[in-house]
């Protein structure tokens, strides 16, 4: 029997990268995982797969910047499974491209806000209720150390993941007498998107991982995967309120990058 048997997990972005990870690492414990992805093609294409690995997978497309398809989500996984055990908010949309800080413009902020923020925020409180009446859940939210390290040119994204490790911090501290936990993981990981960062940037990424002391990005599925599943599992039922670093020690050597921007605006 797994570990996640009779369990039900929603994973945001779950079509591809970490978030797929997650949901299979899941699946092979028995979860039954509601895949909330933009992308159609491949929300379904992890939803299909999960059987195959032990577990069950359901496919809704979720815009998580649409707070009514958020809430959809979680009633989407309450009318097919009664219930919600485990919440991954992993979902970003990475439409705005690095910029300096005074180039950052009223609009990119209102954006990274809304589909960083705001949307782990809607899902947070859409699951909340059910959780409390079942006696318990565990809330697992993606940020980056992008935001703990302050990286160069993405401000709109580290202030909306150092924002969310605040709320996380804060519904530990509001939610825990309902066993409800909620942690944070700041990952490592090889995904599309760090693959196409390579491919376009081969020198900073290889000075990225000599920085790293194991050598290497982690595996979605196997590395950033297994710290999702045993915050997950009762093996974590006393960690609240954490952030985990799953970055192969990254956050001690203070690993950082910084892409060649212009010094006036183009």
């Amino acid at each position: 029997m797994g570990r996640l048997e009779n369990r039900v997990a929603i994973v945001t972005g779950a079509g591809a990268g970490i978030g797929r990870g997650i949901a299979r690492r899941y699946a092979r414990e028995g979860c039954r995982v509601v895949v909330a992805e933009y992308k159609e093609r491949t929300g379904a294409k992890t939803a299909d797969e999960l059987a195959g690995l032990g577990g069950e997978g359901r496919f809704i497309h979720c815009d998580v910047g649409v707070r009514s398809q958020v809430e959809a989500a979680v009633d989407f996984a309450l009318s097919e499974w009664g219930r919600v055990d485990v919440l991954v908010n992993n979902a970003w949309a990475n439409r705005i491209p690095v910029s300096r800080i005074e180039w950052f413009t009223d609009d990119e902020m209102d954006e990274s806000y809304r589909v960083g923020f705001k949307a782990i925020f809607w899902a947070m409180q859409a699951v909340f209720p059910h959780m409390k009446q079942q006696g318990g859940g565990s809330i697992v939210n993606l940020c980056s150390l992008n935001g703990v390290n302050a990286h160069m040119f993405t401000m709109h994204y580290n202030t909306v993941k150092e924002g969310v490790r605040a709320l996380t911090r804060t519904a530990a501290v509001e939610w825990g007498p309902y066993q409800i936990r909620s942690n944070v993981i700041c990952p490592a990981a090889a995904t599309d998107a760090f693959v196409a960062f390579r491919t376009a940037n081969p020198e900073t990424a290889e000075v990225m991982l000599q920085q790293n002391p194991l050598r290497r990005m982690g595996d979605p599925e196997n590395d950033i995967g297994g710290a999702a599943l045993f915050l997950a599992t009762e093996d974590s039922q006393y960690l609240n309120g954490n952030t985990l670093f799953v970055d192969g020690g990254s956050h001690v050597n203070g690993v950082s990058w910084a892409p060649q921007l212009p010094e006036e605006q183009p």
